[in-house]
């Protein structure tokens, strides 16, 4: 047990948590939905596997995202996870462009008609299970509903130091 005093607010410069962060390499994923206004998507760097039985994913986003807000309305979305040579598309999703497909090729998915960007390393299809707070950030949970590798040939986008890189096989 330990008294409250070791659970106060340290100050930590968010210069310096974004830059320690920026040390730890990140794939680069874009989540997407569709509502009665079309296709919308964004940028996601904190996608993780939750859970094998049930098959669940995760990742964190804004609070203040109006692309998510948009997105999660339905309950369902697509994880696209973007290829070493797709870093203009990560781009276009991590701006705040409205229509940010307008030059993106894509096609419904077979399970929720969520977007599958064309050349992504692998999409999942998923319903929202369920979202936490985590300061100011939410916590998504999504069910995965389908998947499929479909650019076994290309490796991840990745994100590390504030730049894109690739994967260099072992």
């Amino acid at each position: 047990m330990t008294d409250d005093t070791e659970h106060m607010d340290l100050e930590i410069d968010p210069k310096d948590f974004r830059s320690v962060l920026g040390h730890f390499p990140t794939g680069v994923t874009v989540v997407a939905g569709v509502d009665d206004d079309g296709a919308h998507g964004l940028a996601i760097g904190s996608f993780f596997s939750v859970s094998l039985h049930p098959p669940l994913v995760g990742f964190c986003v804004g609070t203040s995202s109006k692309s998510w807000a948009k997105i999660s309305g339905n309950g369902r979305f697509s994880v696209n996870v973007l290829s070493e040579h797709q870093a203009e598309i990560s781009n276009t999703f991590a701006g705040s462009t409205e229509d940010k497909f307008a030059e993106i090729d894509w096609t419904p998915s077979p399970s929720t008609g969520s977007p599958w960007i064309d050349g992504a390393v692998a999409h999942m299809d998923c319903d929202l299970e369920d979202t936490f707070p985590g300061g100011d950030h939410s916590i998504v949970v999504g069910r995965v509903r389908a998947l499929q590798v479909h650019r076994a040939d290309h490796g991840p986008l990745i994100f590390f130091k504030g730049g894109y890189g690739r994967h260099v096989g072992i």
